[in-house]
């Protein structure tokens, strides 16, 4: 069985050997053995396991969550719908790409014939970024509405440290409960979770994907179908309940 020193882990996986150290330390990637000399040697299995790791850091997943999801009894099963699911949008990604790319082909040959620009084609180069519009909606209505009230909430601090006016912040939390409802049934309305036990997508009751303990992709929830509790994993609801 091969054995890789660090720094052969570290070029395989296209990381920094300061990476693979720091992995270590964290203690999500211990090495398989030492040698007399302290050197770290790490095996085809660990080789793996950093692959896996550097995969889900390219996912904007911190180290804790990480750390956290390996810990898991069926880390495996999780980790493997996270990379079906993946699988999934990018191939999704890939036949919107491919089938805008075949549009703007036909639309500048098209356009090539034309001696200007006609409402039709204006449209028509419009409802090829309509579905894109449509992927990112959910993530713009939450920054949009996030960003003001927390300028709100700082401003409110700001006052009631330096001036001593506290109502500002009063009439913040007034708001933030309210506020804070909304955009959590607005959020849970529009997502579901796959059970990495028996792939059932489900949609949960509000309490209880509420309160559940979470990462950015994933959830820890009680799947309906076969009754398995664990972190299952987040995706976009294709039609949302506009309603809940």
């Amino acid at each position: 069985m091969s054995n890789y020193t660090t720094g052969e882990m570290a070029k395989l996986c296209g990381v920094s050997v300061r990476t693979v150290q720091y992995y270590d330390t964290r203690g999500i990637l211990v090495p398989t053995a030492l040698t007399e000399g302290g050197r770290r040697l790490y095996s085809e299995e660990d080789l793996s396991r950093m692959r896996t790791i550097c995969f889900l850091r390219e996912l904007d997943m911190s180290i804790d969550t990480i750390a956290s999801l390996l810990k898991e009894e069926n880390s495996a099963e999780v980790i493997a719908v996270i990379f079906e699911e993946q699988e999934a949008r990018l191939t999704v990604e890939l036949a919107q790409k491919k089938h805008q790319l075949e549009r703007i082909r036909g639309l500048r040959a098209h356009l090539a014939q034309e001696e200007s620009f006609s409402p039709e084609s204006i449209g028509d180069a419009a409802q090829i970024m309509e579905n894109k519009k449509m992927m990112r909606r959910l993530h713009t209505v939450l920054l949009l509405t996030g960003i003001p009230m927390a300028v709100v909430e700082w401003a409110a601090i700001v006052l009631w440290i330096a001036k001593g006016i506290w109502w500002p912040f009063l009439v913040y939390t007034a708001l933030a409960v309210p506020y804070g409802v909304w955009v959590s049934r607005y959020y849970f309305s529009r997502v579901s979770y796959i059970c990495p036990h028996c792939h059932e997508i489900f949609v949960p009751r509000f309490r209880q994907a509420f309160w559940a303990a979470h990462t950015p992709t994933t959830r820890k929830l009680t799947c309906p179908g076969c009754g398995h509790r664990g972190y299952c994993v987040e995706t976009y609801r294709e039609k949302p309940e506009e309603n809940t």
